[in-house]
C-alpha cells in the first residue's frame, strides 16, 4: 500500500516526516482529553485554555514542517523523488490537523459556558470520551509502526460510529429538549464523528492506494 515503501530502506527525511505526524497526533490526543475533560468532567477552561493554545499551535507549526520538508524533498529528488509518498503524506497531516481543530471546538463549547458535567447522559458522553481518546491514541501507534493489519481492524470496526454519530445528531435536531441542551449535544457529536473520521483517514495510508485516501470523509452512499 502507499506507505510500505518505508519498509524498503526510505529515505530518511521522509522517515522523519512519519514521525512527526505521529508525534501530532499524540499532540492532538492531549488535546482532546483537555477539551473534552473542560467539557463534561468540570474542568474550569481557563485552567486548560493556555495549554490547549499551545498544543494546537505546535500542531499547526509541525503541519507547515512536513509541508516545506515535502516541497523540499522534491525538489531536490527531481525524478527520483517519492511522489506518491509525497501525495499521501500532505493529504494525512490534513487529517492529523484537523483533528486537533476538532478538539479545539470541543474546547470552544466549553470555554462558551457549556457544561454537561450534570447531563442525564453524561455516562454516555463518557463512554464516547474513552473510545475516541483510544482511537486517536492507536492510530498514533499503529501509523508510527505501520501496522496494516490492525489498521485493518479499526476501519472495519470504526465505521459503523460514523452512522451512529449522524443518528445521533438528527436526534438533536428532532429533539424537543431547550436549544442550549440540543445544539451543544449536535455540535459535539459531530465533532466526534469528524475526529473519527479523520482517525480512519489516516489509518487508509497503510492499507489502501493512493486513490481511496480520504474515503471516510465521505458519506457511506457517496464511497464510489
Amino acid at each position: 500500500m502507499v506507505m510500505e515503501f518505508f519498509r524498503g530502506g526510505a529515505d530518511k527525511e521522509l522517515e522523519q516526516i512519519e514521525q512527526t505526524i505521529q508525534q501530532m497526533l499524540v499532540d492532538c490526543r492531549h488535546t482532546f482529553d483537555a477539551a473534552i475533560n473542560a467539557l463534561l468532567g468540570g474542568t474550569d477552561p481557563e485552567l486548560v485554555k493556555k495549554d490547549i493554545k499551545k498544543t494546537d499551535r505546535r500542531v499547526n507549526k509541525a503541519q507547515r514542517e512536513v509541508r516545506r520538508e515535502l516541497i523540499v524533498h522534491t525538489s531536490v529528488r527531481g525524478a527520483s523523488a517519492d511522489i506518491p509518498m509525497v501525495l499521501v503524506s500532505m493529504s494525512i497531516v490534513k487529517d492529523a490537523e484537523r483533528i486537533g481543530d476538532y478538539a479545539k471546538n470541543i474546547f470552544d463549547l466549553a470555554s462558551a459556558g457549556v457544561d454537561l458535567s450534570s447531563s442525564g447522559l453524561r455516562d454516555g458522553l463518557l463512554a464516547h470520551r474513552d473510545r475516541i481518546s483510544r482511537l486517536i491514541a492507536e492510530t498514533a501507534r499503529i501509523f508510527g509502526e505501520r501496522d496494516a493489519e490492525a489498521a485493518h481492524e479499526i476501519l472495519q470496526t470504526e465505521d459503523e460510529h460514523l452512522s451512529e454519530y449522524d443518528d445521533l445528531v438528527l436526534a438533536q435536531i428532532q429533539s424537543t429538549a431547550p436549544a442550549s441542551e440540543a445544539v451543544p449535544l449536535a455540535l459535539l457529536y459531530r465533532y466526534f464523528k469528524r475526529i473519527t473520521a479523520h482517525s480512519m483517514n489516516v489509518l487508509t495510508s497503510l492499507v489502501m492506494p493512493l486513490d481511496r485516501l480520504d474515503y471516510y470523509d465521505e458519506d457511506k452512499a457517496d464511497r464510489w
